[in-house]
């Protein structure tokens, strides 16, 4: 886990030729300033022809492969639709694959390779923001940035291939299996421990942009951060936060980065608590199909966090009961904390990743009655099917005995309606004896005796 430096001096001479920096206001002394304070003086939306290889040179030590674009066509066959995986804010992505003889060090594998659409959200700026801070930090939860393209006007990024893809997609994809409980935790933990990495780290980064898009999952479900475009160095010195126009997601950013623009770690936290919640409700941040109280997903169930009588109303449907109890008040909890109006009232990232820690032991889950079939090699799942007979078999059993009690039920009824005289009332308890001795002459042998003659 270590945290390369990388020096911006090669790259802002040559990006910045042409471009007149401001007279430098008094301010208080600050021992480092942050790359992004000097960045925001410069125009790198069209750098000049020497940026490729100046950019090369700073993020030498970086173990970042520089790709030519004839290389990662022919990986992603010419970024052919079949290859398609998506699609975000920063323009397409197409999975491609590596052969142990494209280049040497790198072993085979696949990869996720994203071209920067040129007319979409996102720019060079964004493009150039996530090469370096990828560059430089490297974690279990972060998405690995295996290297870069930076040809003429194009600019592509190459990931390592996260098989799962977004938690976006696992949580709230129609017609899914839903993620169980266990899953759901071990998502939020890997996201906290990545995210705590940033803040800790030793220039701490801001990630500006964390939500269920961003969080991308290995075949094991582990969560890694992606998608560094708008990541911020944290505030240095003697500063609180960082000043700086409002970007983000709406339904994930913090209110008071809303309203002053005001950015510091606690609004990480915030959108922390927006995504522990989506995992717990399986709903949206927000969601205009809902009715306009529950479109916006903090302001409706962030009452119920904090009440144990409430918390099942808010509970994912689709999880059908089968969670910890005790968990889920505990992560209930943690995230009415994340998501306080005052910042200084959430918890630090390092304090989220320990309360979420002993959330992974879910012995208390409730047992249903969900039986999942897995086929076997030959695709008859013959053992399952056995079972699932026999669940079956003992099914209609008890359907068969409720449906003899029920039968009996009803005959004995109807056995005590035939012999009850109309004028009894059913209404005056002070008539049990009288109802019981007219049954008993009704069914006396001499009463029918009586009647034959």
């Amino acid at each position: 886990m270590t945290v390369m430096k990388i020096t911006w001096k090669s790259i802002i001479p040559t990006c910045s030729k042409g471009v007149v920096e401001p007279e430098a206001k008094p301010k208080k002394d600050v021992s480092k300033q942050t790359s992004f304070n000097r960045l925001a003086m410069l125009e790198l939306s069209y750098p000049s022809s020497m940026f490729s290889e100046d950019l090369s040179i700073s993020l030498a030590g970086s173990n970042l492969h520089v790709f030519t674009l004839g290389e990662l066509k022919l990986i992603t066959q010419s970024f052919s639709s079949s290859n398609f995986l998506g699609e975000g804010g920063f323009g397409p992505v197409h999975k491609g694959f590596f052969d142990d003889k494209l280049r040497p060090g790198l072993k085979a594998q696949p990869v996720a390779v994203k071209l920067l659409d040129l007319e979409g959200l996102q720019g060079h700026r964004e493009w150039l923001t996530e090469v370096v801070f990828l560059g430089q930090l490297r974690h279990p939860h972060l998405v690995k940035l295996i290297g870069y393209c930076c040809e003429e006007e194009h600019r592509l990024l190459v990931y390592e291939y996260m098989p799962r893809g977004s938690l976006e997609n696992q949580l709230f994809r129609r017609y899914s299996v839903s993620l169980p409980w266990a899953t759901r935790m071990q998502i939020a933990l890997g996201a906290a421990k990545g995210l705590g990495y940033l803040h800790d780290a030793e220039k701490p980064v801001i990630y500006r942009d964390f939500k269920a898009s961003n969080i991308l999952l290995d075949s094991d479900y582990n969560a890694k951060l992606s998608d560094f475009g708008l990541a911020k160095d944290g505030p240095e010195g003697d500063d609180t936060h960082v000043s700086t126009r409002v970007m983000g997601t709406h339904g994930y950013a913090a209110p008071e980065y809303i309203m002053t623009g005001h950015l510091t770690a606690m609004s990480d936290v915030y959108s922390f608590g927006v995504v522990l919640l989506e995992l717990l409700t399986g709903r949206r941040s927000v969601d205009k199909s809902r009715s306009p109280r529950e479109q916006n997903l903090v302001e409706w169930a962030r009452p119920m966090l904090n009440d144990p009588r409430k918390l099942g109303r808010i509970m994912d449907p689709r999880l059908e009961g089968q969670y910890s109890e005790t968990g889920a008040r505990k992560a209930a909890a943690l995230a009415y904390q994340c998501l306080s109006h005052r910042p200084k009232q959430r918890p630090k990232m390092s304090d989220v990743v320990k309360t979420l820690e002993p959330l992974q032991d879910h012995e208390d889950i409730l047992v249903g009655t969900f039986v999942y079939t897995v086929p076997n090699q030959s695709g008859s799942p013959k053992e399952d099917e056995d079972t699932v007979s026999k669940q079956c078999e003992s099914k209609e059993e008890v359907k068969k005995e409720k449906s003899h009690y029920h039968e009996n039920h009803r005959l004995h009824h109807r056995h005590l309606r035939h012999h009850r005289s109309p004028r009894m009332s059913r209404t005056h308890p002070e008539n049990n004896a009288a109802k019981r001795n007219h049954r008993n002459v009704l069914s006396s042998p001499l009463h029918y005796k009586v009647r034959e003659a």
